[in-house]
């Protein structure tokens, strides 16, 4: 699972054929999973509210009236994640994706930025 996401997040792996592989794992472990890596992909740790956060947020791509993505521009980043679960299970594709979109944007300007003179991230050296 881990490789998937880092490949779509790097672009070794095309975003919706990544997805569609990601989609048979236990929502609860990915969730968990992609939580902690836009957590820790985000540098202000203080609200977890940067340029690249917001940018992700207004380019997923799914509609801005699903509920996940509401949710996720409604709440601070740390609240949105706290009800994101708590959501019918009829909404954990588009959390996924949702949640998906966002570290692939965080991530790739954290690659972009602190990370482009090498930052020893295993997983950006071996994926």
């Amino acid at each position: 699972m881990e490789e998937i996401i880092n490949k779509i997040a790097q672009d070794k792996l095309d975003f919706k054929i990544g997805l569609q592989q990601l989609l048979p794992y236990n929502f609860d472990e990915l969730f968990v999973t992609l939580n902690n890596y836009i957590i820790n992909s985000i540098p202000n740790k203080t609200d977890y509210n940067t340029e690249a956060y917001q940018n992700a947020l207004a380019t997923i791509p799914l509609k801005p009236t699903y509920t996940p993505i509401v949710i996720l521009k409604t709440y601070p980043a740390k609240i949105a994640m706290s009800k994101l679960p708590l959501l019918p299970k009829r909404e954990n594709i588009k959390t996924i994706t949702a949640l998906l979109w966002i570290f692939k944007i965080t991530d790739t300007e954290r690659r972009n930025t602190e990370c482009k003179n090498g930052c020893g991230h295993f997983w950006h050296e071996i994926y």
